[in-house]
């Protein structure tokens, strides 16, 4: 692992703990519920992904989460900065992670292979 790869595992580290604390502080009850799963961030680490456990959300809901999500993203990555002390904090992009829906897919798949 090079120096750039660790400084970028470092910061997605620090921010899928910043990140839930900075939701847990604002006043909308209804952000309180979600689950962050995964933070990747960019190379230059300028950019990051947020990554949201959809549980069994509705897409309405979903939406609804990521328009008030949408709307929070500056207070949320003003807290980032101000916790750690940075200069200037990854724009931080929220959406829901359907990597676990597809993984159940492809095993209920292999699964039916399994018995024909």
């Amino acid at each position: 692992m090079t120096e750039a790869q660790i400084k970028l595992k470092r910061t997605e580290s620090l921010l899928l703990e910043l990140i839930p604390e900075a939701i847990g502080s604002l006043n909308d009850k209804r952000l309180h519920e979600l689950n962050i799963i995964d933070i990747k961030c960019s190379r230059g680490r300028s950019d990051a992904k947020v990554y949201i456990d959809p549980v069994s959300y509705s897409a309405q809901e979903k939406s609804e989460f990521l328009k008030l999500l949408k709307n929070a993203r500056p207070i949320i990555e003003t807290f980032c900065m101000k916790e750690q002390g940075w200069f200037r904090s990854p724009s931080l992009t929220f959406e829901f992670d359907e990597q676990l829906k597809k993984v159940q897919n492809i095993e209920e798949l292999f699964k039916k292979i399994a018995k024909e």
